[in-house]
């Protein structure tokens, strides 16, 4: 059972999983703005990729390091607390500073350490929760921060709508052409970054390990070389679920880096028939690109409930197939569509595979790691999202426009056909039938 879990209440399943809700805040800001901002300083469509690298390399670096750490670290606070609190302050830094940014570089490099501090948080998150919570309760636990990341991004992508709604003029801009809305939608995350990841370290105390196991992590202590040591025997032993997840990780991952970094130029090019990023027509698809990701993101949050009892009775495999299927047609038909209001419909389509990602993976994934290795497992396995992006970061310059023509609607079209090979692979798990499924 690992570290003397005991069943936890609904409510306080989802008080732990409140600063879930802060750190995908953070993230659905990143998603929805870097594009805009890296634009207004200058950037070409080209070059996106590469200026989005921070995400990945950070993860594939900063994530197994800490999970490695966060599963020998012994302090007052736990093992995993002080790692993610850690995140959360320099985090909250870095929003405040992003939209401030005078040069492309600063937001680049802003950007890194942004990333980094997110990842520090990220990796001992997931863990913690599959400390704290026993075998029949991961599912839900894993789901609700698929909700709360649905809720949390949400109102990330909303949030320069909202305050829009409120009086801020849309137009309005500082002297390197970043709108007001924006640097006020930061503000908003900074604060609920550090604060929510607070409520639920305050809320829900980490377990303390028995003595028995306090013995164990003093016999390996704490070291770089013992860290990476770790990491690799992890690798050797890394359990047969976990390599038959890679395929589909790769798959899924490099569509939604795709996605994520293109769909405002789509939605630009298809509403407006423009790629100027200093003209109004623009900056309308960059809130149209944000009220579009919160509608998907609220589809994700109802959805992510919506899956528990259906994951139970048809596996954690089949389910994720599905939603990358409805995924994959979603990113397929959005460069046809020319009006604004219909481009909700494929939204849809996107909101379930986006709850899906950040759930179904896990289900399938938790029980088949030792508890002890839960912080370094689930360190490498947030190397099966950033390689992919790393992958992405680094082909598609070559391929925009070359291959893809130089139009992001083609960048949506590649991601939907690697949506549905996602699905394809995912199906060809095997030992999953009913090990995926929920207690």
């Amino acid at each position: 059972m690992g570290f003397g879990q005991s069943k936890l209440s609904l409510l306080s399943i989802v008080q732990m999983n409140i600063g879930f809700f802060g750190l995908q805040f953070s993230f659905g800001l990143q998603q929805s703005n870097m594009g805009p901002i890296y634009s207004y300083l200058g950037a070409s469509e080209a070059a996106m990729p590469l200026l989005w690298l921070a995400g990945p390399m950070t993860g594939l670096i900063v994530q197994p390091l800490v999970g490695a750490l966060s599963d020998r670290t012994i302090s007052r606070l736990g093992r995993r607390t002080p790692y993610f609190l850690v995140g959360a302050v320099i985090c909250s830094l870095g929003l405040l500073a992003m939209p401030y940014s005078r040069t492309l570089w600063i937001a680049a490099t802003l950007l890194w350490i942004l990333d980094a501090a997110n990842n520090i948080t990220m990796e001992p998150y997931r863990a913690y929760v599959g400390d704290r919570l026993n075998a029949s309760q991961r599912p839900i636990g894993f789901l609700t921060q698929s909700a709360f990341t649905g809720l949390a991004q949400t109102l990330a992508y909303l949030a320069p709508s909202i305050l829009v709604f409120w009086g801020m003029d849309a137009n309005a801009v500082d002297a390197n052409h970043v709108p007001n809305i924006t640097r006020a939608a930061f503000l908003i995350g900074a604060v609920l970054s550090l604060t929510t990841i607070l409520w639920s370290a305050l809320s829900v105390r980490e377990l303390p390990p028995s003595q028995e196991q306090i013995a164990k992590m003093r016999r390996t202590p704490l070291s770089l070389r013992g860290t990476i040591d770790d990491i690799c025997s992890a690798f050797i032993e890394m359990p047969p679920t976990m390599r038959q997840l890679a395929l589909a990780m790769l798959c899924q991952w490099y569509a939604m880096f795709c996605y994520w970094q293109f769909i405002t130029f789509a939605v630009a090019r298809t509403l407006h028939n423009t790629a100027d990023p200093s003209s109004p027509g623009f900056r309308d698809a960059a809130l149209a690109t944000g009220q579009l990701g919160g509608f998907y993101n609220f589809v994700a949050f109802g959805a992510a409930f919506i899956m528990v009892p259906i994951t139970r009775r048809c596996g954690a495999r089949a389910v994720h197939a599905f939603c990358m299927v409805a995924a994959g047609a979603a990113m397929l038909i959005i460069p046809g569509i020319e009006t604004k209001a219909l481009l909700f419909v494929p939204m849809i389509g996107i909101g379930i595979g986006w709850a899906s990602l950040m759930g179904n993976p896990y289900v399938m994934l938790v029980d088949s790691i030792p508890p002890e290795r839960t912080g370094v497992y689930m360190g490498i396995f947030n190397m099966f999202i950033v390689v992919p992006m790393l992958i992405e970061s680094l082909t598609m310059p070559l391929l925009y426009n070359r291959i893809l023509g130089g139009d992001p609607r083609h960048v949506l079209c590649l991601s939907g056909m690697l949506m549905l090979a996602a699905a394809a692979a995912t199906m060809r798990i095997s030992g999953q039938p009913r090990g995926a499924k929920l207690p």
